[in-house]
């Protein structure tokens, strides 16, 4: 049996911007992705605090540093610049793996800075 289980999130991000007319899908700052394990072109579920939209789609690397978090194509339209969002991302384990699996989350501030940093059940790691 294969399980799905959050591998990794970015918590009370903020949208920056957004861009009807891209093809779709969100960039992220590269140092956030680097801070939380992500990577370009994995998948994504995203959900907004504001409204409670959920919805799905990809990354894309934005510049190191940016603190960029855009919403791109049609999910420009599922939360605003301003707007407070979850970024999560799943594996597929098996039951063992998924016994020993700690998720890594990162926690923003209002900018997008980093402030901690933690395996679920491990001490934050205080970053800014």
């Amino acid at each position: 049996m294969k399980l799905h289980l959050l591998k990794s999130k970015i918590h009370n991000a903020i949208v920056t911007s957004g861009d009807l007319e891209y093809e779709g899908s969100i960039t992220i700052d590269s140092e956030l992705l680097d801070m939380v394990e992500m990577i370009p072109n994995e998948k994504v579920l995203v959900v907004n605090n504001n409204n409670g939209e959920r919805f799905e789609t990809y990354i894309i690397k934005g510049v190191h540093g940016s603190r960029v978090i855009q919403l791109n194509g049609a999910a420009a339209r599922c939360a605003l610049p301003g707007d407070e969002i979850i970024i999560m991302t799943f594996a597929i384990m098996d039951a063992e793996e998924a016994r020993a699996h700690k998720p890594m989350v990162l926690i923003v501030d209002r900018e997008n800075n980093p402030k901690r940093r933690h395996r679920v059940g491990e001490e934050d790691e205080q970053l800014g």
